[in-house]
């Protein structure tokens, strides 16, 4: 144990002020960078839909149709100040379909989404049904 605290303190005294000062401070200013961000603001899906430029649907899961599955699924997509979908959390849905569902919402863009005169993130439900 006091080979190991000793051959830390001789890392540490090799690493000079500056650079620790320097991490310090990029880690403060990226803290507060995301601090700052917005929460996204939650939109319908029917105003969300009129937003899309780009629409991939998702493809049907091989090994679903070839069980003869069909099903629905619900996710949040949270769009970007830019119209880019940025993440898809999964709501609800059989997991042999979400996949196919996430993989397509990451390809759909929008318009960008507006607030009280401004570009803004947002987060919008859609709702997706497999039917054979």
């Amino acid at each position: 144990m006091l080979a190991l605290r000793s051959a830390i303190w001789k890392v540490q005294s090799e690493i000079p002020l500056e650079v620790d000062v320097k991490l310090i401070l990029s880690c403060v200013i990226l803290s507060v960078g995301l601090l700052a961000q917005e929460p996204p603001v939650r939109v319908s899906e029917e105003e969300a839909k009129k937003a899309v430029l780009t629409r991939v649907n998702p493809e049907y899961p091989p090994m679903a149709k070839q069980m003869h599955l069909a099903g629905k699924v619900q996710v949040d997509a949270y769009i970007d100040s830019d119209g880019n979908v940025d993440s898809v959390k999964i709501v609800n849905g059989n997991p042999l379909f979400t996949g196919a569902v996430t993989n397509a919402m990451k390809k759909w863009k929008f318009s960008p989404i507006t607030a009280n005169g401004k570009t803004v993130r947002a987060v919008a439900g859609f709702a997706f049904d497999f039917k054979l």
